[in-house]
């Protein structure tokens, strides 16, 4: 989990009743956002205008910076969910006659499997539990053992559970045996650090949401230049070929296909925002308060969460559903939605659960607003014990 020493929280503007009536999201994404980023999309702009066009090129500029990516990487933008722009990446990146090693522990390592099945792409998986880190060490042995994997895929947020994995290990692993790593960073990027000069890697990929706290429309990926100039070719799809976007976007600055327009009005405000924040470290700080704020509520009240702290990233946190029998996910899911509050079902195969997410546009009021929202409806419901059925591992 980060640390406080990682981080730099400033105070954020805009947190407050939401001034719409909307429901407060504590989910994966889509996330509240503010005023001013859903005002910034109150505009048309054409998609050849000369001011749209610097929007895009100061977009990219800048999403390369959050990830350190200096003159060595560059940013190509991407119609559609983070699934468009991760299944983007693998074919744009991995050629037809290589291999990819997907590490999994959970739904969206096992996303990427199914896309390599879908466009032909070779895999091997190497997977470990849901509440359990990938192992960089059973990389390593996998890598010796096969010379034909060309490419390593790893989720650094595992959003079914809430897991950190360990970026930097596996980077080093991968690297060491001359392979190229592809980074889903979907859920983290943003919020916690990920450094192009720290971490080798050719690919990452994320979205216009999630901790940027824009809208929803459109995936980014920051490639390693060198890279992304040798996967032309590749890709088996032409929406999704990511070098072809960036070729276009190059030459003109323009996007090949109608582009998200409003989206991007919206991310370019939400950067702004960021900028203010304090960038990552504001940004992470935030979400390490709301995270902390959460944990210990729900702790409080007798629910046992899913993960120790030590692995739990500020993005989501997964819990164990009640053995209670008077408790019913679906009664208590909508009846917080009445009180204002959106969470999440669980994902996991493991156990029963719910997710209740940290990111957004959401501070400690929302936090500690939704924690007496679940302490009422549980009264309402009738619910006295909110552990679950087995005691599971134990918490620090």
């Amino acid at each position: 989990m980060t640390t406080r020493a990682d981080t730099a929280s400033k105070p954020v503007a805009n947190i407050a009743a939401s001034p719409t009536g909307d429901p407060w999201l504590l989910t994966p994404g889509p996330l509240t956002t503010s005023p001013t980023v859903k005002q910034a999309m109150l505009h048309d702009y054409g998609s050849r205008d000369g001011r749209f066009i610097a929007i895009n090129r100061r977009l990219r500029e800048r999403l390369v910076s959050i990830a350190g990516g200096g003159e060595t990487h560059v940013c190509v933008p991407l119609q559609g969910s983070g699934t468009f722009v991760v299944e983007a990446m693998i074919g744009t990146f991995v050629p037809a006659d290589g291999k990819l090693l997907i590490l999994i522990n959970g739904a969206y390592g096992r996303r990427i499997a199914r896309i390599c099945d879908y466009i032909g792409r070779a895999y091997a998986t190497q997977e470990t539990p849901e509440d359990v880190p990938v192992d960089p060490g059973a990389l390593d042995q996998a890598l010796a053992a096969d010379p034909s994997v060309t490419h390593v895929a790893v989720i650094h947020c595992e959003t079914t559970s809430g897991i950190l994995n360990p970026l930097h290990e596996v980077a080093e692993v991968t690297a060491r045996h001359g392979r190229a790593l592809l980074i889903d960073a979907m859920s983290v990027f943003g919020a916690v650090p990920l450094d192009a000069k720290a971490i080798r890697f050719d690919a990452v990929v994320a979205s216009s949401n999630k901790c940027l706290e824009g809208s929803p429309g459109m995936g980014f990926c920051i490639a390693r230049s060198e890279a992304l100039q040798a996967a032309k070719g590749n890709a088996p799809s032409l929406s999704l070929d990511l070098h072809d976007q960036w070729a276009a976007m190059e030459a003109n600055g323009q996007w090949r296909f109608t582009p998200p327009t409003h989206c991007i009005l919206a991310l370019d405000q939400a950067l702004d925002e960021f900028d203010a924040e304090g960038g990552v470290a504001g940004r992470g700080g935030r979400y390490l308060d709301n995270c902390d704020i959460l944990v210990s509520g729900l702790r409080t009240m007798g629910f046992r969460t899913l993960l120790p702290d030590a692995l739990q990233a500020p993005i989501i946190v997964t819990v164990h559903m009640p053995a209670d029998p008077s408790f019913e996910f679906e009664t208590f899911y909508n009846r917080l939605s009445d009180a204002g509050y959106l969470i999440y079902p669980g994902k996991l195969t493991v156990a029963d659960s719910f997710r209740i997410g940290c990111i957004g546009r959401l501070g400690s009021e929302q936090m500690h607003g939704a924690l007496a929202a679940i302490r009422d409806v549980l009264a309402e419901m009738g619910v006295r014990d909110c552990a679950p059925a087995t005691a599971g591992k134990p918490q620090p």
